[in-house]
């Protein structure tokens, strides 16, 4: 028995060493271009190698990106549109997953069909693009907004995780005469931080990163995003002039640390929330 104990905790152990080593890579594999990124934003001379710190420090490509008066508009545009979306995103994932979950409302089968198959199959490109123009948001800035507002597949997680909610609890709150909007508001929502947390992260990644959106639909220079700007800005060579004695390299990666920065402030304030929604769905009583 003692021997059989012994081997059963060296594999576990060695499992676990080879775990953590695993791990330790990818942590690598995702930190050193970051690292990069951000070391050659506080370096004064561009440069391609990999170096571990700044040897000329300065903060000059950040003051340019501050200073920047055409990149002021843009910034605004995605922090409403990112706010706005992520809340209507919210609102429609909650309540169609809610609804979804009424095991009596008539047609719900078909509904859930319905919204599973526009998931798996596009109706593509052009479509998509006339739609957008019959609804009146080429060249606006918030078709960001309404575009991602209802995306079924975080409304699939919130209708899981509201499967997950005891039924108990829905049983009192009838029996109490609490109406079914009633017991969403006041038993639901309270108890789906993790799951909110976690899902209007990605919804406001989702709006904060889109590109695609405003090459595609925005040709009004007024209307794009920071996401947008940026690229022109590094790719198409629309670079501020400026008084700073900073470096194109600096300056393109002062802008990229700039569009991160946000996420990165804001993910630590909803780790724990986060962590607990990436299983949404996964376990059920």
């Amino acid at each position: 028995m003692a021997k059989e104990k012994a081997s059963r905790t060296q594999k576990t152990t060695m499992f676990d060493i080879v775990n953590y080593i695993v791990f330790v890579v990818i942590a690598l594999i995702v930190l050193i271009p970051i690292w990069k990124v951000l070391v050659d934003s506080l370096n004064q001379v561009g440069v391609y190698q990999f170096r571990i710190y700044p040897r000329n420090f300065t903060l000059d490509g950040y003051k340019t990106i501050i200073e920047t008066s055409k990149l002021y508009t843009p910034f605004l545009v995605s922090v409403v549109s990112t706010v706005l979306g992520t809340l209507l995103g919210l609102t429609l994932a909650t309540l169609g997953g809610y609804v979804l979950n009424q095991t009596e409302m008539p047609g719900r089968n078909a509904m859930a069909f319905f919204l599973l198959f526009t998931m798996i199959f596009s109706g593509g490109m052009i479509p998509e693009y006339l739609v957008m123009k019959q609804l009146g948001f080429i060249n606006h800035w918030y078709i960001l907004v309404f575009k991602h507002g209802i995306n079924v597949y975080n409304l699939v997680l919130m209708k899981n995780f509201f499967e997950g909610v005891p039924s108990s609890l829905f049983e009192a709150a009838k029996i109490d005469g609490c109406s079914p909007m009633g017991i969403f508001f006041k038993i639901v929502l309270p108890l789906s931080k993790a799951a909110l947390a976690s899902i209007g992260l990605m919804f406001a990644v989702t709006v904060w990163n889109d590109y695609s959106t405003v090459q595609i639909y925005i040709t009004d220079t007024k209307q794009v995003n920071f996401q947008y700007k940026l690229k022109t800005m590094i790719m198409d060579g629309d670079t501020p002039t400026t008084s700073y004695n900073v470096s194109q390299t600096t300056l393109y990666n002062a802008g990229i640390v700039a569009a991160i920065l946000p996420f990165m402030i804001l993910y630590p304030f909803l780790q724990k929330y986060f962590v607990k929604g990436v299983n949404i769905g996964a376990v059920k009583e």
